[in-house]
């Protein structure tokens, strides 16, 4: 390692990290929620099922956000989002990048974070285990 002095914040970085995911997800939660009509027609599904993975977007951030049973909010934001790639590769045929900036190298990266969280529990800094 180049530089061990930083292995000291690693508990800081991940809240850091739980945080910012948390931030995107609840986000994105809460526009499924309050914009439900307008969100279902723009992603192809149903109302019902639009508010249904709102709701379980912002479960799964403040689980990650405050760890409480972080592991599985981790995995059902993750699978949210392998909803989310399946969708645009296969059903909208996006590249990775896609047309300004609509591809899904974003949904990618929130997976890759959230499954950073997942393998390492999130870290010292949690309400529990």
């Amino acid at each position: 390692m180049l530089f061990p002095q930083l292995a000291r914040f690693t508990d800081l970085s991940l809240l850091l990290l739980r945080l910012m995911v948390g931030m995107v997800f609840i986000a994105s939660g809460w526009n499924d929620v309050s914009k439900a009509e307008e969100r279902s027609r723009s992603i192809g599904m149903s109302k019902g099922f639009t508010m249904f993975l709102g709701v379980a977007e912002i479960a799964g951030s403040l689980g990650v956000m405050f760890g409480v049973l972080m592991q599985l909010a981790a995995i059902g934001l993750i699978l949210i989002m392998l909803g989310a790639i399946q969708k645009k590769i296969f059903v909208w045929h996006s590249g990775f990048w896609g047309e300004n900036g609509y591809g899904w190298h974003y949904d990618l990266m929130l997976v890759v974070m959230t499954l950073v969280i997942l393998c390492t529990d999130g870290g010292r800094w949690v309400l529990m285990r």
